[in-house]
């Protein structure tokens, strides 16, 4: 399995800065159209958890106390989409419920609802940045 590994890691050092740059902008499409799904689906009361989710691009930190993972930041070739922030530290209560209040799932089935859709959208970019480099 080291070898697959080592093979792998050797193919993608071969892709061009150019090349793995030009994908950005898919993966932010791809990004935003999970996050819809999830603005499409997250109760509003205030508003403020509808406008807390984020789309974090390459290189990028997540904002802070954002869900899932809190402020990170994001690794090249990927895009995070977040929920929360300083003043919404929330959205897991939300998501979960707590013994007070019932669940309202959003960002999960959000996600599970656009990530094909995403997915298709990442590997039409990423396609088309290996045939512009040719």
């Amino acid at each position: 399995m080291g070898e697959g590994l080592a093979s792998f890691q050797r193919r993608m050092q071969a892709i061009p800065e150019a090349v793995r740059r030009a994908v950005d902008p898919a993966l932010l499409r791809g990004g935003e159209a999970v996050a819809d799904a999830i603005r499409a689906l997250a109760p509003v009361d205030e508003g403020a958890l509808l406008a807390s989710v984020t789309v974090t691009g390459p290189g990028q930190a997540t904002p802070a106390y954002s869900q899932p993972g809190g402020a990170a930041v994001v690794p090249d070739n990927a895009a995070a989409v977040t929920v929360g922030n300083t003043d919404v530290r929330y959205p897991h209560l939300v998501e979960y419920g707590t013994t007070h209040a019932a669940a309202q799932p959003f960002f999960w089935p959000g996600f599970r609802l656009s990530r094909k859709k995403a997915a298709a959208q990442i590997k039409r970019g990423i396609s088309k940045a290996i045939r512009g480099a040719k």
